[in-house]
Protein backbone atom coordinates (compact mmCIF):
# COMPACT_ATOMS: atom_id res chain seq x y z
CA UNK A 1 0.00 0.00 0.00
CA UNK A 2 1.23 3.48 -1.13
CA UNK A 3 1.46 6.38 1.23
CA UNK A 4 -0.56 9.40 -0.45
CA UNK A 5 1.71 12.26 -1.00
CA UNK A 6 0.03 14.96 1.35
CA UNK A 7 0.66 12.49 4.18
CA UNK A 8 4.38 12.19 3.11
CA UNK A 9 5.19 15.26 1.69
CA UNK A 10 8.72 15.21 1.24
CA UNK A 11 10.63 18.61 0.99
CA UNK A 12 8.39 19.34 3.67
CA UNK A 13 9.61 16.61 5.54
CA UNK A 14 13.04 17.81 4.92
CA UNK A 15 12.18 21.64 5.92
CA UNK A 16 11.15 20.00 9.06
CA UNK A 17 14.73 18.53 9.52
CA UNK A 18 17.05 21.58 8.76
CA UNK A 19 14.80 23.90 10.49
CA UNK A 20 14.28 22.28 13.78
CA UNK A 21 14.72 23.87 17.18
CA UNK A 22 16.91 23.16 19.42
CA UNK A 23 19.53 24.60 22.59
CA UNK A 24 20.94 27.37 21.25
CA UNK A 25 24.67 28.67 21.75
CA UNK A 26 25.19 29.02 25.27
CA UNK A 27 28.73 30.14 25.35
CA UNK A 28 27.87 33.00 22.69
CA UNK A 29 25.31 34.73 25.53
CA UNK A 30 28.36 33.60 28.08
CA UNK A 31 30.80 35.89 25.82
CA UNK A 32 28.70 38.66 25.60
CA UNK A 33 28.03 38.62 29.26
CA UNK A 34 31.89 38.40 30.04
CA UNK A 35 32.78 41.03 27.22
CA UNK A 36 29.68 43.57 28.70
CA UNK A 37 31.44 42.98 32.49
CA UNK A 38 34.80 44.01 31.25
CA UNK A 39 33.46 46.91 29.74
CA UNK A 40 31.48 48.24 33.44
CA UNK A 41 34.44 47.10 35.00
CA UNK A 42 36.71 49.55 32.90
CA UNK A 43 33.98 52.69 33.21
CA UNK A 44 33.95 51.68 36.89
CA UNK A 45 37.64 51.76 37.65
CA UNK A 46 37.96 55.09 35.44
CA UNK A 47 34.58 56.67 36.50
CA UNK A 48 36.65 59.13 39.36
CA UNK A 49 38.99 60.80 36.52
CA UNK A 50 36.18 61.25 34.11
CA UNK A 51 34.22 62.69 36.69
CA UNK A 52 36.45 65.42 37.82
CA UNK A 53 36.78 66.13 34.00
CA UNK A 54 33.23 66.70 33.13
CA UNK A 55 32.52 67.70 36.76
CA UNK A 56 29.65 64.93 36.89
CA UNK A 57 29.20 62.53 40.42
CA UNK A 58 31.60 59.69 40.49
CA UNK A 59 29.07 57.27 40.28
CA UNK A 60 27.57 58.61 36.64
CA UNK A 61 29.65 56.93 34.11
CA UNK A 62 29.48 53.59 35.38
CA UNK A 63 25.80 53.85 36.48
CA UNK A 64 24.95 55.04 32.76
CA UNK A 65 26.95 52.15 31.57
CA UNK A 66 25.21 49.40 33.79
CA UNK A 67 21.86 50.77 32.97
CA UNK A 68 22.71 50.52 29.19
CA UNK A 69 24.14 46.71 29.55
CA UNK A 70 20.62 45.93 31.22
CA UNK A 71 18.95 47.80 28.42
CA UNK A 72 20.71 45.75 26.00
CA UNK A 73 20.45 42.52 27.51
CA UNK A 74 16.40 43.06 27.53
CA UNK A 75 16.89 43.81 23.88
CA UNK A 76 18.74 40.56 23.47
CA UNK A 77 16.16 38.65 25.38
CA UNK A 78 13.57 40.26 23.10
CA UNK A 79 15.39 39.77 19.97
CA UNK A 80 16.19 36.14 21.11
CA UNK A 81 12.09 35.60 21.44
CA UNK A 82 11.14 36.86 17.65
CA UNK A 83 11.43 34.54 14.81
CA UNK A 84 14.16 35.58 13.05
CA UNK A 85 12.29 35.33 9.48
CA UNK A 86 9.65 38.18 11.34
CA UNK A 87 12.96 40.66 10.70
CA UNK A 88 12.89 40.06 6.59
CA UNK A 89 9.33 41.45 6.88
CA UNK A 90 10.25 44.52 8.80
CA UNK A 91 13.38 46.14 6.20
CA UNK A 92 10.80 49.09 5.05
CA UNK A 93 9.70 50.02 8.52
CA UNK A 94 13.22 49.58 9.82
CA UNK A 95 14.44 51.41 6.99
CA UNK A 96 11.90 54.35 7.20
CA UNK A 97 12.76 54.84 11.38
CA UNK A 98 16.57 54.86 10.39
CA UNK A 99 16.33 57.39 8.08
CA UNK A 100 14.06 59.70 9.92
CA UNK A 101 16.27 58.70 12.84
CA UNK A 102 19.43 60.31 10.74
CA UNK A 103 17.47 63.03 9.25
CA UNK A 104 16.28 64.26 12.33
CA UNK A 105 20.23 63.99 13.86
CA UNK A 106 21.12 66.03 10.65
CA UNK A 107 18.79 69.24 11.97
CA UNK A 108 19.36 68.78 15.79
CA UNK A 109 21.60 71.79 17.12
CA UNK A 110 25.43 70.04 17.58
CA UNK A 111 27.28 69.48 21.08
CA UNK A 112 29.76 72.28 21.26
CA UNK A 113 32.58 69.33 22.77
CA UNK A 114 30.91 67.36 19.62
CA UNK A 115 30.58 69.61 16.63
CA UNK A 116 28.98 66.89 14.20
CA UNK A 117 25.49 66.21 13.19
CA UNK A 118 25.29 62.63 14.79
CA UNK A 119 23.51 62.55 17.74
CA UNK A 120 19.60 63.23 18.88
CA UNK A 121 19.58 64.91 21.68
CA UNK A 122 16.48 65.44 24.09
CA UNK A 123 16.93 66.97 27.74
CA UNK A 124 19.35 64.21 29.13
CA UNK A 125 18.33 61.32 26.75
CA UNK A 126 20.95 60.85 23.70
CA UNK A 127 20.64 58.49 20.83
CA UNK A 128 23.48 58.26 17.88
CA UNK A 129 21.55 57.58 14.73
CA UNK A 130 24.06 55.50 12.85
CA UNK A 131 23.85 52.55 15.30
CA UNK A 132 20.22 52.31 13.95
CA UNK A 133 21.20 53.11 10.36
CA UNK A 134 23.65 49.84 10.62
CA UNK A 135 21.07 47.51 12.12
CA UNK A 136 18.43 48.39 9.52
CA UNK A 137 20.85 48.26 6.72
CA UNK A 138 21.84 44.70 7.87
CA UNK A 139 17.88 43.48 7.55
CA UNK A 140 17.28 45.15 3.94
CA UNK A 141 20.44 43.91 2.78
CA UNK A 142 20.11 40.29 3.94
CA UNK A 143 16.61 40.49 2.77
CA UNK A 144 17.63 41.61 -0.62
CA UNK A 145 20.42 39.70 -1.41
CA UNK A 146 18.66 36.34 0.10
CA UNK A 147 15.79 37.19 -2.55
CA UNK A 148 17.67 38.06 -5.10
CA UNK A 149 19.28 34.46 -4.50
CA UNK A 150 15.82 32.42 -4.86
CA UNK A 151 14.71 34.42 -8.21
CA UNK A 152 18.88 33.55 -9.16
CA UNK A 153 19.41 37.38 -9.70
CA UNK A 154 22.51 38.19 -8.23
CA UNK A 155 24.35 39.12 -11.23
CA UNK A 156 21.36 41.54 -12.68
CA UNK A 157 22.96 45.13 -13.06
CA UNK A 158 19.76 46.63 -12.53
CA UNK A 159 18.16 44.93 -10.00
CA UNK A 160 20.95 44.05 -7.95
CA UNK A 161 24.18 46.19 -8.68
CA UNK A 162 22.03 49.05 -9.06
CA UNK A 163 20.39 49.40 -5.90
CA UNK A 164 23.53 47.99 -4.11
CA UNK A 165 25.25 51.12 -5.87
CA UNK A 166 22.94 53.62 -4.99
CA UNK A 167 22.75 52.94 -1.43
CA UNK A 168 26.25 53.00 -0.72
CA UNK A 169 26.68 56.08 -2.65
CA UNK A 170 23.78 57.85 0.07
CA UNK A 171 25.50 55.96 2.61
CA UNK A 172 28.42 57.03 1.98
CA UNK A 173 27.78 60.91 1.55
CA UNK A 174 25.28 61.28 4.83
CA UNK A 175 27.41 59.22 7.16
CA UNK A 176 30.91 60.30 5.98
CA UNK A 177 30.43 63.61 4.29
CA UNK A 178 27.77 64.82 5.91
CA UNK A 179 27.92 63.27 9.64
CA UNK A 180 31.45 63.14 9.23
CA UNK A 181 32.20 59.60 10.45
CA UNK A 182 34.74 57.51 8.48
CA UNK A 183 34.74 55.03 10.91
CA UNK A 184 31.10 53.93 10.88
CA UNK A 185 31.28 54.21 6.86
CA UNK A 186 33.80 51.88 7.02
CA UNK A 187 32.11 49.64 9.48
CA UNK A 188 29.86 49.85 6.89
CA UNK A 189 31.20 49.12 3.97
CA UNK A 190 32.65 46.05 5.55
CA UNK A 191 29.21 44.51 5.96
CA UNK A 192 28.18 45.57 2.62
CA UNK A 193 31.58 43.59 1.36
CA UNK A 194 31.16 40.50 3.69
CA UNK A 195 27.38 39.78 2.70
CA UNK A 196 27.75 40.42 -1.04
CA UNK A 197 30.92 38.11 -1.17
CA UNK A 198 29.02 35.45 1.08
CA UNK A 199 26.24 35.57 -1.55
CA UNK A 200 28.16 34.57 -4.08
CA UNK A 201 28.99 37.36 -6.25
CA UNK A 202 31.05 37.31 -9.19
CA UNK A 203 34.47 38.89 -8.69
CA UNK A 204 33.73 40.81 -11.63
CA UNK A 205 31.02 42.62 -10.06
CA UNK A 206 32.68 42.65 -6.72
CA UNK A 207 35.55 44.70 -8.29
CA UNK A 208 32.44 47.18 -9.89
CA UNK A 209 30.97 47.48 -6.52
CA UNK A 210 34.83 48.20 -5.20
CA UNK A 211 35.79 50.50 -7.10
CA UNK A 212 32.58 52.32 -5.89
CA UNK A 213 33.76 52.02 -2.05
CA UNK A 214 37.67 53.50 -3.43
CA UNK A 215 36.84 56.18 -5.14
CA UNK A 216 34.16 57.51 -1.98
CA UNK A 217 37.15 56.53 0.33
CA UNK A 218 39.21 58.84 -1.62
CA UNK A 219 36.93 61.65 -1.76
CA UNK A 220 36.10 61.46 2.23
CA UNK A 221 39.83 61.42 3.26
CA UNK A 222 40.85 64.25 0.56
CA UNK A 223 37.97 66.51 1.09
CA UNK A 224 38.46 66.84 4.79
CA UNK A 225 41.86 68.55 6.38
CA UNK A 226 41.66 66.68 9.60
CA UNK A 227 41.40 63.21 8.14
CA UNK A 228 44.22 64.31 6.04
CA UNK A 229 46.29 65.35 8.90
CA UNK A 230 45.24 62.12 10.69
CA UNK A 231 46.68 60.01 7.55
CA UNK A 232 49.69 62.19 8.09
CA UNK A 233 50.22 61.39 12.01
CA UNK A 234 49.63 57.80 11.00
CA UNK A 235 52.39 57.75 8.86
CA UNK A 236 54.62 59.63 10.29
CA UNK A 237 53.86 59.01 14.37
CA UNK A 238 54.67 60.60 17.42
CA UNK A 239 56.43 63.25 14.84
CA UNK A 240 54.52 66.21 16.55
CA UNK A 241 52.82 65.36 20.17
CA UNK A 242 51.73 68.72 21.28
CA UNK A 243 48.46 69.23 22.64
CA UNK A 244 47.27 70.79 20.00
CA UNK A 245 48.65 68.52 17.07
CA UNK A 246 47.04 66.08 15.36
CA UNK A 247 49.58 63.52 16.61
CA UNK A 248 48.28 64.22 20.24
CA UNK A 249 45.76 61.33 20.84
CA UNK A 250 47.81 58.36 18.93
CA UNK A 251 50.85 59.71 20.95
CA UNK A 252 49.11 60.01 24.32
CA UNK A 253 47.21 56.37 23.21
CA UNK A 254 50.69 54.41 23.04
CA UNK A 255 52.24 56.05 25.98
CA UNK A 256 49.28 54.16 28.06
CA UNK A 257 49.39 50.93 26.37
CA UNK A 258 53.58 51.54 26.91
CA UNK A 259 52.68 52.15 30.53
CA UNK A 260 50.81 49.01 31.32
CA UNK A 261 53.91 46.57 30.37
CA UNK A 262 53.18 42.72 31.01
CA UNK A 263 50.92 42.59 33.23
CA UNK A 264 49.87 46.20 33.85
CA UNK A 265 49.61 49.18 36.45
CA UNK A 266 46.51 47.92 38.39
CA UNK A 267 42.11 48.91 37.95
CA UNK A 268 42.91 52.12 39.98
CA UNK A 269 46.49 53.41 39.44
CA UNK A 270 45.66 54.89 35.43
CA UNK A 271 47.22 58.03 34.64
CA UNK A 272 46.39 58.51 31.24
CA UNK A 273 42.35 58.83 32.11
CA UNK A 274 42.79 62.02 34.15
CA UNK A 275 42.76 64.23 30.92
CA UNK A 276 45.77 63.32 28.66
CA UNK A 277 44.41 60.82 26.71
CA UNK A 278 40.81 61.97 24.54
CA UNK A 279 38.01 59.87 24.78
CA UNK A 280 39.12 57.75 27.35
CA UNK A 281 36.08 56.29 27.87
CA UNK A 282 34.86 55.83 24.59
CA UNK A 283 37.34 55.50 21.23
CA UNK A 284 40.83 54.90 23.09
CA UNK A 285 39.16 52.52 26.09
CA UNK A 286 41.29 49.74 24.65
CA UNK A 287 44.53 51.87 25.32
CA UNK A 288 42.91 52.51 29.18
CA UNK A 289 42.22 48.88 29.24
CA UNK A 290 45.72 47.84 28.12
CA UNK A 291 47.29 50.34 30.66
CA UNK A 292 45.35 48.82 33.18
CA UNK A 293 45.90 45.07 32.50
CA UNK A 294 49.25 45.05 30.54
CA UNK A 295 49.89 42.93 27.80
CA UNK A 296 48.61 40.10 28.91
CA UNK A 297 45.35 41.78 29.96
CA UNK A 298 45.13 42.60 26.09
CA UNK A 299 45.71 39.28 24.64
CA UNK A 300 43.16 38.15 27.14
CA UNK A 301 40.30 40.77 25.52
CA UNK A 302 41.64 40.17 22.27
CA UNK A 303 40.59 35.91 22.90
CA UNK A 304 37.73 36.62 24.29
CA UNK A 305 36.36 38.78 20.82
CA UNK A 306 37.93 35.75 18.86
CA UNK A 307 36.31 33.67 20.65
CA UNK A 308 32.63 35.53 20.32
CA UNK A 309 33.87 36.08 16.21
CA UNK A 310 34.64 32.04 16.43
CA UNK A 311 30.74 31.22 17.38
CA UNK A 312 29.21 33.68 15.26
CA UNK A 313 31.33 31.68 12.49
CA UNK A 314 30.23 28.39 13.95
CA UNK A 315 26.52 29.59 13.65
CA UNK A 316 26.97 31.52 9.56
CA UNK A 317 28.18 27.58 8.97
CA UNK A 318 25.31 26.16 10.27
CA UNK A 319 22.26 28.28 9.05
CA UNK A 320 19.49 26.92 7.81
CA UNK A 321 18.70 29.59 5.12
CA UNK A 322 20.07 32.52 3.03
CA UNK A 323 18.32 35.14 5.23
CA UNK A 324 19.84 33.76 8.25
CA UNK A 325 23.09 33.26 7.08
CA UNK A 326 23.69 36.80 5.55
CA UNK A 327 22.32 38.00 8.57
CA UNK A 328 24.78 36.79 10.62
CA UNK A 329 27.85 37.26 8.56
CA UNK A 330 27.15 41.18 8.87
CA UNK A 331 27.01 41.04 12.50
CA UNK A 332 30.42 39.17 12.66
CA UNK A 333 31.64 41.84 10.00
CA UNK A 334 29.79 44.53 12.28
CA UNK A 335 31.82 43.83 15.32
CA UNK A 336 35.07 42.27 13.46
CA UNK A 337 35.65 45.66 11.92
CA UNK A 338 34.52 47.63 14.37
CA UNK A 339 37.13 45.70 16.97
CA UNK A 340 39.99 45.39 14.26
CA UNK A 341 39.47 49.65 13.43
CA UNK A 342 39.54 50.34 17.36
CA UNK A 343 42.40 48.20 18.70
CA UNK A 344 44.50 48.80 15.45
CA UNK A 345 44.32 52.84 15.94
CA UNK A 346 45.34 52.55 19.68
CA UNK A 347 48.18 50.29 19.21
CA UNK A 348 49.63 52.24 15.78
CA UNK A 349 48.50 50.02 13.00
CA UNK A 350 45.85 51.82 12.17
CA UNK A 351 45.14 55.82 11.96
CA UNK A 352 42.80 57.45 14.12
CA UNK A 353 38.63 56.80 13.50
CA UNK A 354 35.99 57.94 16.38
CA UNK A 355 34.99 54.17 16.67
CA UNK A 356 33.61 52.78 20.07
CA UNK A 357 35.34 48.70 20.96
CA UNK A 358 32.00 46.45 20.75
CA UNK A 359 30.76 46.05 24.27
CA UNK A 360 33.09 47.60 25.96
CA UNK A 361 33.34 51.36 24.98
CA UNK A 362 30.90 53.92 26.97
CA UNK A 363 27.56 54.58 25.25
CA UNK A 364 24.41 53.63 25.16
CA UNK A 365 23.48 53.72 21.72
CA UNK A 366 25.67 51.61 20.51
CA UNK A 367 25.48 48.48 23.56
CA UNK A 368 21.95 48.25 22.89
CA UNK A 369 22.09 48.15 19.07
CA UNK A 370 24.80 45.43 18.93
CA UNK A 371 22.98 43.32 21.99
CA UNK A 372 19.90 43.03 20.11
CA UNK A 373 21.43 41.80 16.74
CA UNK A 374 23.61 38.86 18.81
CA UNK A 375 20.10 38.33 20.20
CA UNK A 376 19.11 37.47 16.78
CA UNK A 377 22.34 35.09 16.47
CA UNK A 378 21.65 33.95 19.10
CA UNK A 379 18.13 32.96 18.08
CA UNK A 380 19.42 31.77 14.69
CA UNK A 381 22.09 29.78 17.08
CA UNK A 382 18.57 27.80 17.92
CA UNK A 383 17.88 26.59 14.28
CA UNK A 384 21.21 26.59 13.09
CA UNK A 385 21.36 22.62 11.57
CA UNK A 386 21.54 21.83 8.56
CA UNK A 387 22.45 18.65 6.23
CA UNK A 388 25.17 19.12 3.41
CA UNK A 389 23.28 17.08 1.47
CA UNK A 390 20.04 18.85 1.69
CA UNK A 391 21.21 22.34 1.25
CA UNK A 392 23.78 21.66 -1.78
CA UNK A 393 20.83 18.95 -3.33
CA UNK A 394 24.08 16.56 -3.51
CA UNK A 395 22.34 13.27 -2.40
CA UNK A 396 25.65 11.41 -2.81
CA UNK A 397 27.14 13.24 -0.01
CA UNK A 398 30.19 14.66 -1.41
CA UNK A 399 31.43 18.07 -2.08
CA UNK A 400 30.52 18.47 -5.82
CA UNK A 401 30.28 22.58 -5.50
CA UNK A 402 28.92 23.79 -8.81
CA UNK A 403 31.54 26.86 -8.76
CA UNK A 404 33.36 28.53 -6.28
CA UNK A 405 30.58 30.59 -5.23
CA UNK A 406 28.66 27.86 -3.97
CA UNK A 407 31.86 27.12 -1.28
CA UNK A 408 31.59 30.50 -0.30
CA UNK A 409 27.65 30.03 0.71
CA UNK A 410 27.85 26.96 1.97
CA UNK A 411 29.98 25.97 5.54
CA UNK A 412 31.60 22.38 6.59
CA UNK A 413 28.49 19.73 6.45
CA UNK A 414 26.70 19.24 10.52
CA UNK A 415 24.79 16.37 11.31
CA UNK A 416 23.03 17.33 14.22
CA UNK A 417 21.60 13.81 14.77
CA UNK A 418 25.38 12.89 15.72
CA UNK A 419 27.12 15.55 16.75
CA UNK A 420 24.37 17.67 18.73
CA UNK A 421 24.88 21.21 20.11
CA UNK A 422 27.83 23.19 20.61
Amino acid sequence: MSVPGWLWDTSRHKQSLTHRRHRPDYLLLILVLLLSAVGIIVIYAISPALAVESSASASYYVTHQILAVLIGLVAFLIADRVPYMYWRRMYRPLLILAACATLLALVMPVDAQYPAHRWIRIGAFSFQSVELLKFALIVWLAAFLSQRMEEHALTDIQRTIKPLGVVLVIVGVIVAFIQSDFGSTMVIVGMFASMILIAGMPMKRLLMVGGIIVIGAVLAISIFPYRRARLLAYLHPTSNCAATASDYQACQALIAVGSGGTVGLGLGRSVQAYGYLPEADNDSIFAIYAEKFGFVGGMVLIGLFAMLFYRIKTIIERSPDNFSRLFAVAILAWLATQTVINIGAMIGLLPLKGITLPLISYGGTSVVFIMAALGIVFRISRYSSYNLQEVSGNISGDRGYESSRDRRRIGRPYYSSTSGRT
